[in-house]
């Protein structure tokens, strides 16, 4: 991976003056993810009660949490996403605390009726996997 794009969150396909919502905030998140974010949009994140529409999202996930309830934020996420937006699913990686597997993100994802990409290390306790719609490609 280009250390560089990791540094500026560049790989989550977020701009410059893009609105990043992001949804399942708790106290585990990373900071860092999110202050690169904001630093390469110049925005700061809104949070999932901000109803109209935004460029991205990113949703924390944890192990433990219900699939159906994925399922439905990511259903919930998308209604609000501008054409063709990223949207992305951060879960903790392997061995730390809540590390959800992929197949359940996928699973979850394909139930929203969206293909899950392969994961994506963003940080060094959190993995993102980014959704598509069925039928979109890029």
């Amino acid at each position: 991976m280009n250390q560089t794009a990791s540094d500026n969150a560049e790989e989550f396909g977020f701009q410059a003056g893009d609105l990043v919502q992001e949804w399942l905030w708790d106290d585990d998140v990373d900071d860092s993810i999110r202050a690169k974010i904001e630093e390469l949009t110049g925005e700061e994140l809104v949070d999932e009660d901000y109803d109209s529409a935004v460029d991205g999202v990113i949703i924390w996930w944890r192990d433990g949490d219900d699939e159906d309830e994925l399922s439905d934020t990511i259903v919930d996420a998308y209604a609000v996403l501008g054409d063709d937006g990223p949207l992305w699913v951060l879960t903790p990686k392997p061995g730390r605390p809540g590390a959800a597997s992929s197949s359940v993100v996928q699973s979850a994802a394909k139930t929203a009726g969206m293909n899950a990409a392969t994961p994506l290390t963003v940080s060094g306790d959190w993995n993102g996997i980014r959704l598509r719609a069925f039928g979109k490609g890029r």
